[in-house]
């Protein structure tokens, strides 16, 4: 994706690698990580965890370069 968006003030590194790894360990799809991340991250609303995967997905290739 090439449009860059600002991380929410809300989004920290762990959320980041949380998903990483999600995607690494093959468990879902990532378009169904949403609940995912409320079940990890249960502070989170489920509009947070939506942004959160929605900047994760637009930033992926900005942060993993030579996987993209």
């Amino acid at each position: 994706m090439s449009e860059e968006k600002e991380r929410p003030d809300f989004v920290t590194e762990e959320h980041l690698e949380f998903l990483d790894e999600l995607r690494e360990s093959g468990v879902t799809n990532m378009f169904g990580a949403g609940s995912y991340i409320e079940e990890a991250f249960p502070e989170l609303s489920e509009s947070q965890a939506r942004k959160v995967l929605i900047y994760w997905m637009s930033s992926f290739s900005e942060r993993h370069p030579k996987e993209s």
